[in-house]
């Protein structure tokens, strides 16, 4: 499939010197993953174990009305959970019978810790398995962390996808495993794409219900469609399952790749795959190239957020003309991030972890046309004349596959299209109201 592709850059980034720096870090809850992973599995329930602040959270960003009746909510510590007076477990378990007196429907039961939680050290490892035994089969109940104590936001996804991993049933079977949660529109998309070229079985994880048999054994392979599913990659590892490498499919260039990978382990042949894929790419790429012409030869700084930092920079320089200055990610593992890495040109900083003034003060140095970063950080730099990205937009919105390049495009030229009416309009970048107009 190599005739498929842009020739890769004669030096790529798998190689550069990454600078690794640990200090004061700007994050988000990773609480905020239950938000699209709710909508996801339609007969899950994520239930938080936290505080009154945990629960205001999810509220504010789900934007869930009053009458609504979503599938997550809060167990709150109140003061004498916290200060051990009472029984917690006992405590946990009578609201666990109560949800799932009232909500039937309820086949899978998440057990959310935070960071309240985790500082008074309740085990729901094994309150999870204490009420699998009393709920089983109807209901299984697992456990992840979502705290925000060492982590960045999109880690509660991963959390949620690598407790499953060990409950999956064994397969002999070869089969293709999907790992990433998609909105449902993009996802009929891919299965679409996968089922043209022939390529399946095709399980997901997540899969939209836990009566969608999904398995696992040694002749599984699985594509990963988001880049920040370190720990899930690892169990599906250690089940025997084989991780297949590719860029990720963001843009026309990455999902070609994406594909190309899948399609050559299925056998597909080149014939094939053009017929499957010629069409779609002429459409992403001609939306592509109307999107980004704002971007043509601007420059982009990436702080370390949603992990989605180098395929989104590769998809950028390649893809819409930009050069990266710094592209930060809270953690990079090579045999995730690699194949990114080799596809981006050589130039920027590669970047883990954070020592937010540090960065601060090399991205004020070098001014770029556009910053990518956390919602903490970017009014200020608004404020100081820097155009900026919400970083967490990028997680929210469909961005992944070729019927979306050319709203990924947009995302990012959106900001810098504003900045250049402000400037025509004489009007202050730093209005505050403007500013929320450009995201």
């Amino acid at each position: 499939m190599t005739d498929q592709f842009t020739p890769p850059p004669s030096v790529g980034c798998r190689a550069a010197p990454v600078l690794k720096q640990r200090g004061q870090r700007e994050v988000f809850c990773g609480l905020t993953g239950i938000i699209w992973l709710h909508r996801k599995m339609q007969d899950a329930f994520f239930l938080v174990v936290g505080s009154r602040t945990c629960a205001h959270l999810l509220q504010s960003a789900a934007g869930v009305m009053i009458f609504a009746e979503p599938r997550f909510g809060t167990a709150i510590l109140e003061e004498s959970d916290l200060a051990g007076l009472n029984d917690a477990h006992a405590e946990l378990d009578r609201e666990v019978e109560t949800l799932l007196a009232r909500r039937p429907d309820i086949r899978q039961l998440f057990l959310v810790g935070s960071c309240p939680s985790e500082v008074i050290k309740l085990d729901l490892s094994r309150a999870a398995e204490r009420l699998t035994q009393q709920f089983a089969p109807k209901v299984r109940v697992l456990e992840y962390s979502g705290s925000g104590i060492e982590t960045t936001f999109t880690q509660g996804e991963d959390a949620c996808l690598a407790s499953m991993v060990p409950v999956l049933p064994k397969t002999q079977e070869r089969e293709l495993l999907v790992v990433g949660a998609l909105p449902d529109v993009v996802e009929d998309q891919m299965m679409a794409l996968l089922d043209g070229l022939g390529v399946g079985p095709v399980r997901l994880l997540p899969a939209r219900s836990l009566d969608v048999e999904t398995g696992i054994g040694p002749n599984t392979v699985f594509a990963l469609t988001q880049p920040f599913l370190a720990d899930t990659h690892a169990a599906l590892e250690r089940r025997g399952a084989t991780h297949i490498a590719a860029p990720f499919p963001f843009g026309e260039e990455g999902t070609t790749a994406w594909l190309a990978a899948i399609a050559a382990q299925f056998g597909v042949s080149d014939e094939t795959f053009k017929a499957v894929t010629d069409a779609p790419r002429r459409r992403a790429r001609a939306a592509i190239a109307q999107a980004s012409e704002p971007l043509n030869g601007k420059s982009v700084f990436f702080f370390p957020d949603s992990q989605l930092e180098v395929p989104l920079a590769r998809f950028l320089t390649r893809e819409c003309a930009m050069t990266a200055v710094e592209v930060g990610m809270p953690y990079i593992h090579d045999s995730i991030h690699g194949p990114d890495l080799d596809l981006l040109p050589e130039g920027p900083q590669i970047s883990e972890g954070q020592d937010v003034d540090l960065q601060l003060d090399r991205c004020r140095e070098a001014r770029p046309d556009l910053t990518v970063c956390g919602l903490g950080l970017a009014n200020p730099l608004e404020a100081e004349g820097l155009s900026t990205k919400w970083a967490i937009e990028l997680v929210f919105t469909p961005v992944h596959f070729y019927e979306q390049a050319g709203d990924l495009a947009s995302l990012f030229a959106r900001p810098l299209r504003r900045k250049g009416l402000l400037k025509h309009e004489g009007i202050a970048a730093s209005d505050p109201t403007m500013r929320e107009v450009a995201q």
